[in-house]
């Protein structure tokens, strides 16, 4: 599993390199064909890869992607690594450890018949090209088990916050701001005021709708020039909702703002992305999985509530049972000090192996 392990994280997949993601998306395939024993089917979808394995008419999707957010040529600054049990590496954690034990899991199983695997290769970005697929294919199963790293301790991820997206532009007019100040229209103000009004649509939805509720302001940018009066401004939006009455609730509101500055013009754009993973769509798979755990001697497993999303969310979104975080152990997804625990790997695969068998 290390050797398989070592072979994905060394063929780096930064999401927006498409041609370091097509490498990848060979690497994958031509290790998923070794323990799978069969070649699958690969996808490019405007110039990314996505890869997929079809056994008999799927009734559990095993779902995973292959591309990370490390930068290529992160290599130098974070080399691939074993030391005292430790693994390092660029996506080691998020999430190519855990397309290994779902590999090898895979393999220790007498027949794969009504599986669906696929490795999808924009998961980082949004899954904009994979998307429909991913859907498509979870609409046709009774199961789908993700295999993005676990919450910390590797408690399995049975809830996950539902993401929306927004883009608000402002539009106002130019003017000189030492000569004329008064003739412009500041966008850059006109934007501070929509801030202060998103800062008080998460309270708001709370209250209405209980805790959990986050809108964040992210990129912004305004203005030209030190000496003018900006006539565009532009701001990103963040939004987690726990449920999809919080997220209609928020955009609800924000498609609501209304420019407070004479003159300007508030454009909204964007909504909601991925749904919110609810507990109902996990509860059965993870008390299914409990007792595989048990039977193993693997002890008691843990559940977790995250605010992260993964593909899961979609899955979950179209109405197929979802569980999430069956991969690798570990921790730092993104962050300097992403690391799995190799002792994990194969009990991880082991427990893998038997909730599909227990569900076919």
């Amino acid at each position: 599993m290390l050797a398989d392990l070592e072979e994905l994280v060394t063929c780096e997949s930064y999401s927006a390199d498409h041609a370091a993601v097509a490498r990848s998306g060979r690497v994958v395939a031509a290790q998923g064909t070794r323990l799978l024993g069969a070649p699958p089917r690969t996808l490019t979808v405007e110039g990314i890869t996505h890869v997929q394995w079809t056994f008999g008419t799927p009734r559990v999707l095993l779902l995973g992607h292959h591309d990370t957010v490390w930068p290529t040529g992160s290599l130098k600054t974070h080399p691939w690594s074993v030391e005292q049990g430790i693994v390092r590496g660029p996506g080691v954690f998020d999430m190519k450890a855990g397309l290994v034990q779902m590999f090898h899991a895979l393999a220790s199983l007498p027949s794969l018949d009504g599986l669906c695997v696929l490795v999808t290769g924009d998961e980082e970005t949004g899954s904009d090209t994979s998307r429909r697929i991913i859907e498509d294919v979870a609409r046709r199963c009774s199961a789908t088990l993700v295999l993005e790293p676990s919450a910390p301790g590797g408690a399995l991820k049975t809830s996950r916050k539902g993401v929306s997206l927004y883009d608000i532009t402002v539009r106002g007019r130019a003017a000189h701001s030492g000569l004329e100040p008064e003739k412009g229209i500041n966008a850059a103000t006109e934007l501070a005021h929509q801030i202060l009004a998103l800062a008080g649509i998460a309270d708001t939805v709370t209250a209405a709708t209980g805790p959990g509720t986050s809108v964040t302001p992210t990129v912004l940018a305004a203005g030209t020039a030190s000496n003018t009066v900006p006539a565009q401004a532009e701001l990103s939006v963040d939004v987690r909702v726990p449920h999809a009455a919080a997220q209609e609730a928020v955009d609800r509101l924000i498609r609501g703002l209304e420019p407070q500055v004479p003159g300007a013009r508030v454009r909204i754009s964007g909504g909601p992305d991925r749904p919110p993973l609810d507990p109902a769509a996990s509860q059965d798979l993870f008390a299914l999985a409990t007792e595989q755990a048990a039977r193993l001697g693997l002890g008691p497993l843990r559940q977790a509530a995250v605010g992260g999303a993964s593909d899961g969310n979609y899955t979950a979104g179209v109405g197929c049972p979802t569980l999430d975080g069956l991969g690798a152990v570990g921790d730092g997804a993104h962050a300097d000090h992403e690391h799995v625990v190799a002792a994990a790997l194969p009990a991880r695969a082991r427990l893998l192996a038997h909730l599909v068998g227990a569900l076919r």
